[in-house]
């Protein structure tokens, strides 16, 4: 079935043809358009797009200052705050190479990514946590230069005032050198108004290191292209009236590609504002969506459910807000109704990977939508199943198979890894297609279905189990808030699923219980050996359920 085009139900053409820019220049035309409307709100400041692009350029003056040439990495270990738009767009516009660091990252991941990537150049915060963390980093690694902003200085005078006077516990004491330069003295160094670097769309622009749940973390090399293709095949999804009057809720972490894609990237290939949060706390992001009457909310399952949790939902305006679209893991069917039921508010689902650049698929935000399915590929994007057992063949008609992709928004490969990257990117009809690693189903409609993935099978006794289904239906039980299901060694079957729950607030129920209910709601070679309740289970930086730590911890 050609998915791509049966049934289409996105309201931009599938075969629109998208202009590749590079990330500066989509910058730049954001800037024509809308130069002094807002791009960023952030903690009670507002900053312009020319705001933006003025700090961006003084930075990328300041990077050629320091000798940063073109295809030199630098490096990015920073929260949602403002200068991460300045240094990410700044390092494109003097022709380097931006790479992505989750700020919770220790001293030994951080290392391991630096070294591997290569990076210069690193851009921090002058929060004691990163700050001392990325020190340690310089001393440990051939890192170069530590560029580190004031968080006060980002903020409106009063506040900033406040925390240098009330909260300087919460400022690192920076000691300034060759080697740790402040961001001021950085973007007052060079000219800004220095030429920007002769770049081209399909010249690299981010390298973003895969989330590491099945493997060592790669560096996928995403271009100019890639991005900003990316970037206007979501603003395509939008079926509203004017994309340039949205404001999206940033909670999603700006490091991540998915909100590097459906956040920033977005927003300026539309010309939108973000109201932006450090991190996600949910009674901030309830009070960030009714103060600055946000209009669509990317997050990931944990979020919702968070929002659900909080006392203040009941009581926050949110009818600003026309949809909420969920991705990065799938989403629990009773959260689904919960928070569409509690809130109003339209919930969907979509699907990406960091290998194509964040987004592939979404469910239509108006009119049909499937739930439990991350809906259609975006406009230019195909699809194709994939045998399991043999991925040079297609997948039987109706059966399940692994996914496929081939679009614009497809990563050039993994840094320094070809065989990773031949592993991963296969040719077939003279087109390369990026195997996904997920077992999918399409159904008549072409509406995807993601059933697993295929290293998380577990073998039983013969049979293919598939986790994320005994989960789904262990989801359906009243009693369990989150579940996660992995094989564990079995004498006989050779595998054995087992589950692990964590109950809603004031559940009473026993593992056994729980067990013996499932058993009645799955077939034999699906059911469980226990069911082990917990106080919680371990997630990723952006909130998923973490299949990999917890087999970690248990095996």
């Amino acid at each position: 079935m050609d998915v791509s085009r049966s049934h289409y139900h996105h309201p931009t053409p599938w075969d629109t043809q998208f202009e590749p820019l590079t990330l500066p220049d989509m910058l730049a035309r954001a800037v024509e358009r809308r130069g002094d409307a807002p791009f960023l709100y952030f903690l009670g400041r507002s900053y312009s797009y020319r705001a933006i692009q003025d700090d961006a350029r003084r930075f990328a003056a300041g990077l050629g200052a320091l000798g940063i040439a073109p295809g030199d990495r630098v490096g990015l270990f920073l929260p949602n705050v403002p200068i991460y738009a300045s240094a990410y767009y700044g390092a494109m516009m003097a022709g380097a190479v931006v790479v992505n660091f989750s700020p919770l990252y220790t001293v030994d991941e951080l290392s391991h990514q630096v070294t591997d990537s290569g990076t210069r150049l690193l851009v921090t915060l002058d929060v004691p946590e990163l700050y001392n963390t990325a020190r340690d980093v310089l001393d440990a690694s051939e890192l170069e230069t530590l560029v580190v902003g004031s968080l006060a200085d980002m903020l409106p005078w009063y506040k900033g005032l406040a925390l240098k006077t009330l909260g300087r516990s919460k400022i690192a004491k920076v000691s300034f050198s060759d080697a740790i330069r402040s961001w001021e003295a950085v973007t007052s160094e060079g000219h800004g108004d220095a030429t920007q670097a002769s770049i081209s769309p399909d010249d690299l622009a981010l390298l973003q290191y895969t989330g590491g749940t099945t493997s060592r973390p790669k560096g996928a090399m995403l271009t100019h292209a890639n991005l900003s293709v990316n970037a206007q095949q979501v603003v395509a999804i939008n079926p509203f009236d004017d994309p340039s009057d949205e404001v999206f809720m940033g909670a999603l972490p700006f490091f991540h590609v998915f909100a590097n894609t459906a956040l920033l990237n977005h927003a300026v290939a539309s010309g939108a504002s973000i109201a932006m949060v450090p991190r996600f706390e949910a009674g901030q992001v309830l009070q960030t969506i009714a103060k600055h009457k946000a209009t669509g909310f990317p997050g990931v399952p944990t979020m919702f459910q968070a929002l659900l949790d909080h006392p203040d939902l009941a009581k926050t305006d949110l009818s600003s807000l026309k949809v909420c679209i969920s991705g990065g893991a799938p989403m629990p069917a009773p959260v689904h109704d919960k928070f569409e039921k509690v809130t109003g508010v339209r919930l969907v689902e979509g699907y990406g990977l960091t290998e194509s650049s964040g987004v592939v698929s979404a469910n239509p935000y108006e009119g049909t939508r499937k739930r439990g399915t991350i809906g259609q590929p975006v406009a230019g994007t195909e699809v194709i199943l994939l045998d399991k057992e043999d991925h040079t063949r297609l997948a039987p008609e109706g059966e399940p198979g692994e996914l496929a992709i081939h679009g614009p928004q497809i990563m050039r490969g993994y840094w320094q890894r070809p065989d990773a990257s031949a592993e991963v990117l296969i040719e077939r009809d003279g087109k390369i297609w990026l195997r996904t690693g997920d077992v999918a189903v399409i159904d008549e409609d072409g509406f995807l279905k993601i059933v697993d993935r295929i290293k998380d099978m577990i073998a039983v006794g013969g049979f293919k189990v598939f986790p994320s289904q005994v989960e789904e239906v262990l989801l359906q039980h009243e009693a369990v808030k989150e579940a996660l299901v992995i094989g564990v060694p079995h004498d006989y079957l050779g595998e054995m699923p087992r589950a692990f729950v964590v109950l809603v607030e004031g559940a009473d129920i026993t593992g056994d219980e729980l067990r013996d209910w499932l058993s009645e709601h799955v077939g034999k070679h699906e059911r469980v050996d226990e069911v082990v309740i917990c106080d919680s289970l371990p997630k990723t930086i952006i909130g998923k359920l973490d299949r990999k730590a917890l087999r970690a911890d248990v095996l």
